[in-house]
């Protein structure tokens, strides 16, 4: 099984949360191999920075910094998916047909359509939506 782990899925992984150590048995158990996408890191990194950009600079930061950090190498080991050409044409394909999903979903969607990966997300109503796309969602 090939999947993508979305943002939501991402940060409870990293986190170690136990809605992540869910996820992650259920991951061990099927043997999937897991991926992320290029536009799931966008979003983690995005994150991050307004994060970082909201606190005053100096040692308020510094707990948001380390997070950041820890995140940024755990992202580290996992093979990141691109949006490429055939994600972009997609992409293109989808949003003619005017889908009720977010600009960023749409883009994961198709990497993950592109690729015939099964998408491991929390925002199963969103991308319910998207024709073809196979989603699961393994932290509830």
């Amino acid at each position: 099984m090939f999947v993508v782990l979305d943002t939501n899925h991402y940060n409870e992984l990293a986190n170690d949360s136990s809605a992540g150590r869910n996820a992650q048995r259920r991951i061990e158990a099927s043997g999937a191999d897991l991926f992320i996408s290029i536009v799931g890191v966008q979003e983690i990194v995005q994150g991050w920075l307004a994060l970082i950009n909201r606190q005053k600079a100096g040692s308020r930061q510094v707990h948001a910094y380390s997070r950041f950090q820890h995140s940024v190498e755990t992202v580290n080991k996992l093979p990141i998916l691109p949006f490429d050409e055939t994600a972009a044409q997609v992409f293109d394909e989808l949003r003619a047909k005017r889908l009720r999903v977010g600009t960023m979903d749409l883009k994961i969607a198709a990497i993950c359509l592109a690729h015939d990966a099964t998408l491991l997300t929390r925002n199963v109503g969103d991308f319910r939506n998207v024709p073809g796309l196979q989603f699961e969602n393994w932290l509830d």
